[in-house]
């Protein structure tokens, strides 16, 4: 019975850093752009779903606001990509007798009303129903970009060591 076996790994830690290279790269670059592909997908069917609810009487359409956000405060804390989509001056109902702009692009503070509905009217959901009705086209669609992401980093890493 042999005692102990010794060995040497000759150029692992190259490898390593290529990995490590490779890791950073998918992550921060191929992930973020992977990430906002889905997001959009998500974004342009909340739109056609805010164009349904939308009144023409106004210069106000819901849909003219919808936005893609990426979430710098979460990155920074845990290193996670994160994107929010969402209405875009939509924060703040306007006071009784306030009565925010009119014209293309102005706030629209009334989506809230319209998703989650008041005591005197029902809910008429149109972000939540566009991120549960194309959950599955969103996730194929990170995954398929993010592939092409690794594919890329995988090609750079390799001509590097070249």
């Amino acid at each position: 019975m042999a005692d102990g076996i010794d060995f040497s790994l000759i150029g692992i830690d190259e490898l390593r850093g290529r990995m490590e290279e490779v890791k950073q790269d998918v992550r921060l670059k191929g992930g973020r752009f992977a990430l906002r592909k889905a997001a959009n997908l998500v974004r342009d069917q909340a739109k056609a779903n805010a164009l349904k609810l939308n009144d023409p009487r106004t210069g106000r359409s819901i849909a003219d606001n919808m936005a893609v956000r990426f979430s710098s405060r979460r990155f920074k804390r845990t290193g996670d990509v994160m994107f929010r989509v969402g209405v875009a001056q939509g924060a703040q109902l306007p006071t009784k007798g306030d009565q925010p702009g009119t014209g293309q692009g102005g706030p629209t503070p009334h989506w809230r009303l319209l998703e989650f509905g008041t005591e005197h009217m029902r809910a008429q959901p149109f972000m939540r129903k566009a991120l549960a009705d194309h959950i599955n086209d969103a996730t194929n669609e990170f995954i398929n970009q993010y592939d092409k992401a690794l594919t890329r980093a995988l090609k750079r890493a390799r001509k590097k060591t070249t």
